[in-house]
Parts: C-alpha cells; structure tokens; sequence
C-alpha cells in the first residue's frame, strides 16, 4: 500500500507545467476506435485512467505503443466489439465512450456498466435516450450495456440536463451515422470542443461544440491524424488554489486561461493576483485572504471538479464562507478527512459552511475520491507537521506525477509503500 507523506508549512514558489487533460484524452482515446488507422495522441498525461483505457482496448485488438513521453499511437484496425474486459471497463468512468465508438463503427455494442469516483446517483440515462434516438435498442442487463440496431441514423436529441458524458457519447456515434444529427441543450466543457476537434481532424463534420447546439453531419469513415490534447483545467486549478493556500507565488504553465476564468475570478475576489499570459498564468497570494462563496455550475461556471479543493483552501480565509454544490449530491465525504484535521466545516444540505481562519493541523487521512484527494494535499501542505494520506491510488486516476511538481515547487513531500493492513482474526 502506498501512502504521500507531507511535511507541510512551506508556501509554493516557483513555475510548473500543467500535463494534458484526463478529461479530454479519455474520450479521444475511445473516439479513435472509428478509425480504422492509425492516431498518434500528444500531451497524454500518465495517469492510471489513462493506462486502464489503454488495456481496454488492447483487450479488443488495438495496437498501442508510445511513441515519446506523453506521445502514443494508437491503431485500432483490428479491434473486435464486445469484447471488453469486464472488470477493466467497471474501474472507470471513461469507460463508457466505448459504447458509442463501438455503436458508431459496428452498428452495435456491449461495454460493462462503468465505475469511477462515487459522488451518489450517476445514471447513463440520458447516454442511452441518446443511443436509442440514433437507432440503437439498448438494454441494460447482467451488468452490461448492449446496444442493437442496424445502423446509426442520424436524429434530433434534446438533453434533459446538460451532460459532458452523454453529449460526448452521441458525439462520437453520431460522427459516422447516417445522416445528421442535432443535439440540443449540449454540454459545453473545452474537452467536448476537444473531441469534437478531434474528430474532425480525422475527417468528421461537426460544427457548434461549445455552444448548446451542436450538429453533426455523419460521414462514411474517418481516417488517422496527429493531435494534441489540451492542458488539464482542473489540475491547473489545483495548483492555482494551493498555491493561494500556501500563500506562495507560481507561474502555472502550458494552461489556456480562458478555460480557467472562474477560478481566477474566485482568487482575485478573495485577495490573490492573477496575471494572464498567453499560456501561463502567474497566482500570487495576498496577505489577507478573505471569505467568499461559490456555487459549482456547468461550464462556464466554477466547475464541481474545483469544490473540494476549494474548501481546502478556504479553511485557511477570514471569515464563513459556503459552496453550494448544485452537479453531484454527495460530493462530501472529503468533509470528514479535513474535520481530521481540524477544520470547521459542516454539510448543510448540498451547501458546504466553512468557518475560515483556525490553522488546520497534521492528521492521518485518506483520500476518498480524486478530487477530494487533492483537497487533503492541500490542506496538509498548510499546515506544520507530518500529514499521511492513503488511498492514493485515486488521486493518481487523475494528476500526472504530482508530487515531483509539488516538489518542484517547495513543498516537503514523498510518497512511500507501507505493508497492507492485516485484518483481526476473527473468533470461530
């Protein structure tokens, strides 16, 4: 078992390259399924997500190898629907861009029910309205999800609510139907205008991704490209808020800052400066930071991928400050860890009070979810003492090498392998 251990209390200095999106390479990664050829991927970042999708689809045939650091490419000539591995698929959520590459090359698809970080009720529903408008007859039995049809037509789709997932999934099956396809109420986050550039690169006709309307016009086959991911908004965020936390100076590189507008408004309302350049953005924290409060919201909004990490950051302002939590239900439970720690926060509903300015102090934690995992790095980079998280396995689903760069900046932090915990014996 492997736990990060921090000696915190050093505030952030220095400069740090953001690695590539998760959230975008995911779905491009599944998307490259249409191809019958070869796509060569830049700035993937090396996360365990990525990895798992990787032996997902070396599972049904694909060809991957890397070419350079973050460079891989992928040729999935071969691949066979179906017959993705049960248990690799239910380890993530990205998994589910698999039924709609195998839907939009094959005319159908059988892909287990995927898994990923548990923030409550995260239904495919509005995936699978989508599917059956395309065409498809879905069921959802024995723990699979199996689409039928003769082929994907294109179709009018109106989202109930504004889904990253589901508008990404009809995407790409729509991206070799026939005919065109509208989806209305789209969601509008950059690593959907990601794939859909993507896509396009490889010969697709997809126009309005960003806005709410995007329209696709079905063609008969894509071919390989070279593409590059975006940077990861949500790391660079991170690095943002901790370096407010710690009250430090960073120049945070290889970002597109208007992706991280919300989360500078925030910092520069609570007393940070934040300097824009093209591809960089410079935090630098005040001395007094204040309270403020937030409401987590679709993009353009700040996103709900930001809340803990937040939260973290404002245990250490002046004053109550409150996120309203409005994406997930039960998107908590990293609460109880920065309680450990002693934090005054408390769960009101899907509001989140946080009574800032007690200095926080060392704790054995964990990390519950990806996001909440960083959140108690954060705190534990704030505070003196030695802080030990565990279940860093989720934090790595998500942030490439981040206590090199962490390091890299200051921080007194290692990761180190402990022996796994031997259970009581019970009594016959």
């Amino acid at each position: 078992m492997e736990k990060i251990v921090i000696n915190g209390g050093n505030p952030l200095f220095g400069q740090v390259e953001i690695s590539g999106s998760k959230n975008a390479a995911l779905p491009i990664i599944y998307a490259s399924v249409l191809v019958k050829g070869k796509c060569v991927l830049e700035n993937i970042p090396d996360v365990s997500d990525i990895r798992t999708s990787f032996e997902i689809l070396r599972g049904i045939g694909a060809k991957i190898r890397m070419l350079a650091r973050n460079t891989w490419e992928i040729n999935c000539t071969d691949v066979i629907c179906g017959e993705s591995d049960y248990e690799l698929v239910r380890s993530i959520r990205g998994s589910y861009y698999l039924l709609g590459s195998e839907f939009g090359r094959f005319g159908h698809a059988k892909v287990g029910l995927p898994g990923g970080c548990n923030f409550g009720v995260r239904p495919i529903d509005q995936h699978i309205k989508g599917f059956e408008a395309l065409g498809g007859r879905v069921s959802t039995e024995g723990g699979y999800v199996e689409i039928e049809s003769e082929g994907a037509v294109g179709a009018n789709i109106f989202f109930d609510l504004s889904s990253v997932g589901a508008t990404l999934n009809v995407m790409i099956a729509a991206a070799t139907a026939d005919g065109v396809t509208v989806i209305d109420n789209a969601a509008r986050e950059p690593h959907v205008v990601d794939c859909a550039n993507f896509l396009n690169t490889c010969g697709a006709q997809i126009s309005g991704a960003g806005s709410d309307v995007i329209k696709i016009k079905g063609v008969k086959e894509l071919h390989g490209c070279t593409y590059a991911i975006i940077p990861d908004m949500i790391e660079a965020g991170s690095f943002m808020v901790a370096t407010v936390a710690t009250r430090g100076s960073v120049k945070i590189t290889n970002v597109i800052p208007k992706h991280l507008e919300s989360v500078t408004a925030k910092l520069i309302e609570i007393g940070a400066d934040v300097e824009e350049f093209d591809d960089a953005v410079m935090v630098t924290s005040g001395e007094h930071i204040r309270r403020t409060s937030v409401k987590t919201l679709p993009y353009p909004g700040f996103p709900t991928d930001m809340h803990p990490q937040m939260a973290a950051l404002l245990c250490t302002a002046e004053g109550t400050s409150y996120i309203n939590e409005s994406i997930f239900e039960n998107r908590f439970r990293y609460v109880e860890e920065l309680r450990r720690m002693g934090a005054k926060i408390k769960v009101d509903g899907r509001i989140v009070v946080i009574e800032g300015g007690t200095p926080l102090t060392a704790a054995p934690v964990i990390a519950t979810d990806l996001r909440g995992g960083v959140a108690v790095m954060i705190a534990a980079l704030t505070c003196p003492g030695t802080t030990e998280i565990g279940q860093i396995r989720l934090i790595e689903r998500g942030y490439d090498d981040i206590c090199a760069k962490l390091r890299s900046l200051g921080a007194d932090i290692k990761k180190i392998t402990v022996p796994d915990e031997i259970p009581f014996p019970q009594a016959n």
